[in-house]
């Protein structure tokens, strides 16, 4: 062979290996171009998914303080519910109390007048106070039958005109 084909050979060797270098430049920067965009890409979905995150972490939240609230009320209306029971409950006692004491008074004020009527036999007299005693108040003279120490009947059945009507 002669010289210059070698050196045609060389050229060629030199300016395909330049070529291939020069692909490979180019195509290096094009993928580091590439890569650099894919970064900035996943970069940005990151934090496209953490400020999705950050508003879902704050519904939550806000989810969380409105259970809070409902419960503290919840709370408040039953301490309140509670308060209005006793409150209840003391005026039902008051006013049983007050019943009981006006049952007492219109018991002594019938004891009284029994004792002052000089019509009223004083044994039915003593078994009207046992039933008073024991809450029975639904026996009338007539439904019982009894009859005085006369044996009539009694003086003070409502019809009679006088002695204690029942």
């Amino acid at each position: 062979m002669d010289t210059s084909t070698i050196i045609w050979i060389i050229v060629a060797v030199v300016i395909v290996i330049a070529v291939i270098v020069i692909a490979v430049v180019m195509t290096k920067g094009r993928r580091r171009a590439a890569r650099v965009e894919s970064q900035r890409n996943t970069a940005a979905e990151l934090r496209r998914d953490a400020y999705e995150t950050d508003i879902e972490r704050r519904e939550r939240e806000a989810d969380a303080a409105r259970a809070a609230a409902a419960a503290k009320q919840s709370e408040a209306d039953a301490m309140r519910a509670q308060v209005e029971s006793e409150r209840l409950a003391r005026e039902s006692a008051e006013r049983d109390a007050e019943a009981q004491r006006l049952r007492e008074d219109a018991d002594h004020r019938l004891r009284k007048a029994d004792a002052l009527d000089p019509d009223v036999d004083d044994g039915r007299r003593d078994a009207e106070r046992s039933r008073a005693d024991s809450g029975d108040r639904t026996d009338t003279p007539d439904a019982r039958g009894t009859r005085d120490r006369t044996g009539e009947p009694p003086t003070d059945h409502p019809d009679s005109g006088h002695g204690r009507h029942a």
